[in-house]
């Protein structure tokens, strides 16, 4: 697996790294996200601070009870304040009840353009990321971190306006009734402050760990228990290492989940000894003025109330710290993967092809998936065997890292042309570069060198749309989705009508075979088609494209899954499909070769050869050898 100078470094190896800062620019930015909810919040605010008011009033319910009403034998009064003190906690619920509302209106939606912003990013996002990111990652981070994105919006931050008023309020009121017990009442408060800055620092890495472990237990369930893991870890009977691998990473996962927890719980325990500390001081020094007569029994009833709504909040501001640090770890996760850049974007002005003629043209096209820059963990010495050139060392030549590749070109000055409606086979040896050369066409990957023209036009130039409507592919490995037969063939062409669907089906001989099924088009295919063969899921895919009717036709391999009888029924039915379109075949049968306009013969990167067969074979050259050994077996049968 490749590490080092991409996008995909700054992912894989920022958990290691030094950890970004909760800075002035993230707040602003994570609060930006809270904008388009604006009225929503503004009544989460409103309605804590009422809240925060109305609170206030039930000590002094139970002042007036123990110093006037009880004394007073005041029966009206006593009334009164049973009324009030039945209809304040009714009013607060029925505050907190619209506060909810408006705070999870706002959060879920927060949620959903969070995902919505970061699915359409990684969509935009090419081929490449997809090969050097576990899809268990990618979850991870559109499912947790979004959440804990949203629970710094929704709920750390309106519980610092929340502890700030309540705090305040408090302050003042307690203030009125006897300034010394307060001044004593906040002589505590560094016992609440002196943790909370090495505490926050500890969880916000907890909790950056846990998220990590998490996320490779996502990725270690989606690999061993989707159906290519499932079946591989059964075939080479490795169930027992793979529990053991989960096993390990669950423990993780478990570990620092307790960790986590010792962590908060010493430190709520050092809060609770601190507030308890200023709770006994007030009391001490309260029961003396008491005794002494400078204070009534229901002030300082009323006053111990409020000591419990004085710490509460100090308690709360100090781990807001802890809260928020760990909250905006999550934002940091989930902007690292919106700041990646597209490697792949339409430009400004983009052209919209709405039909193709198919005339396709390659101009020194030159590619390596390898980006220059990027760190490889290869040897020095493998690295030479393989066409890599080192620009930096640390002089150690035995030592794998660190250094820089440059490239090794999988496509190397690549100049040839296709006419509309040709049909051209690609022919060469395994790893030639066959395959890359058909990923550059709907630009899964875009040239590191050299330019691509369909009709005139750079690829480049050219909308993603347009250009996807115009190319069919079928690709070595079919994909289909977990639904019906209907729905993966009217991924194609959505509109399309039965008719449409049976004579594209009919066309890659599979509509018999649909028939027959249980629930005909309707049936499910099963987990990525499994339920199928793999000659079955290849006609599907076939129907697929037939069903799009592109203007330029690529096939990898399409029909290498299947047997002699359903090749031929395939290849009789593509024949028409080949009239008038552009087609570009990856050849492994001597059927597609010999009906070839024209043939492009590639070996490590490069255009070696290129001709009609009789002129190929005639020159003896690495054709002649590729169709002696590839498909000398056919002319024997």
């Amino acid at each position: 697996m490749m590490h080092g100078g991409g996008w995909w470094r700054y992912i894989a190896h920022d958990e290691t790294q030094g950890q970004p800062k909760v800075d002035r620019k993230l707040l602003i930015r994570a609060l930006g996200y809270g904008r388009p909810y604006t009225l929503l919040i503004a009544v989460v605010l409103i309605t804590i601070l009422v809240g925060a008011v109305i609170d206030l009033i039930p000590p002094l319910l139970f002042r007036d009870l123990i110093d006037n009403v009880i004394p007073g034998r005041d029966f009206t009064r006593l009334n009164w304040l049973a009324v009030g003190m039945i209809g304040i906690p009714i009013l607060s619920n029925l505050i907190g009840v619209l506060q909810r509302w408006a705070s999870a209106k706002a959060g879920e939606g927060i949620i959903y353009d969070l995902r919505q912003q970061m699915y359409t990013h990684i969509q935009k996002m090419s081929i490449r990321f997809f090969t050097h990111t576990k899809s268990g990652e990618i979850i991870s981070r559109l499912n947790n971190d979004v959440v804990g994105a949203q629970s710094a919006i929704t709920g750390t931050i309106p519980n610092i306006v929340t502890n700030l008023f309540t705090l305040v309020s408090t302050l003042v009121v307690m203030l009125t009734f006897e300034w010394r017990l307060t001044v004593l009442s906040v002589i505590v408060l560094p016992l609440f402050l002196l943790p909370a800055k090495r505490v926050a620092r500890i969880l916000r890495e907890i909790r950056r760990q846990a998220m990590e472990y998490n996320a490779d237990m996502s990725s270690h369930i989606g690999e061993t228990l989707s159906i290519n893991g499932a079946m591989l870890v059964k075939i080479f009977g490795r169930q027992r290492k793979e529990l053991e691998r989960y096993r390990s990473t669950n423990a993780k996962v478990r570990d620092i989940g307790v960790r986590r927890a010792l962590v908060g719980r010493w430190f709520f325990m050092g809060l609770g000894l601190s507030a308890a500390i200023g709770t006994a001081l007030v009391y001490w020094v309260g029961g003396r003025f008491v005794l002494d007569g400078a204070l009534t029994v229901g002030t300082i009833v009323a006053f111990s109330s409020y000591i419990f709504r004085l710490y509460g909040p100090i308690s709360a501001l100090t781990n807001v710290q802890v809260e928020f640090a760990q909250a905006m770890v999550s934002f940091e996760r989930v902007f690292e993967y919106l700041d990646l850049p597209v490697e792949i974007a339409d430009t400004t002005g983009a052209v919209e092809i709405l039909r193709a003629e198919g005339r396709i043209s390659f101009e020194n096209v030159s590619f390596s998936y390898i980006r220059e820059g990027d760190a490889l963990d290869v040897p020095p010495d493998k690295q030479r065997e393989n066409g890599f050139s080192l620009s930096k060392t640390d002089g150690k030549e035995e030592n794998p890292i660190p250094f820089i590749a440059t490239r090794r070109w999988a496509l190397k000055d690549l100049t040839f042309k296709i006419e509309p409606g040709e049909l051209v086979a690609l022919v060469g040896p395994s790893g030639a570069g066959k395959t890359t050369i058909t990923y550059m066409l709907p630009r899964l990957y875009d040239p590191t060198e050299g330019r691509i023209l369909l009709d005139g036009h750079d690829l480049r130039t050219i909308s993603q749309e347009s250009l996807a409507q115009q190319i069919g592919m079928v690709t070595q490995e079919t994909y289909l989705f977990h639904d019906t037969v209907r729905a993966n063939l009217l991924y194609a062409r959505p509109g399309a009508t039965d008719a449409e669907l049976e004579a594209a089906s009919r066309a890659a001989n599979i509509h018999d075979f649909i028939s027959r099924l249980p629930n005909g088009y309707d049936t499910i295919v099963g987990e990525r088609g499994y339920r199928f063969s793999g000659g079955e899921k290849q006609r599907i895919a076939i129907a697929r494209v037939v069903l799009k009717d592109p203007r330029i036709l690529i096939l990898d391999e399409a029909t290498s899954h299947l047997d002699s009888q359903s090749e031929s029924l395939i290849q009789t039915a593509l024949e028409p499909l080949f009239n008038g379109r552009t087609s570009i075949v990856i050849a492994h049968r001597l059927s597609t070769v010999l009906s070839a306009d024209k043939i492009l013969v590639v070996d490590e990167g490069q255009i070696v050869e290129s001709g009609t067969h009789k002129d190929l074979i005639q020159r003896g050259g690495l054709y002649a050898e590729l169709y002696q050994t590839q498909f000398g077996q056919e002319l024997s049968v």
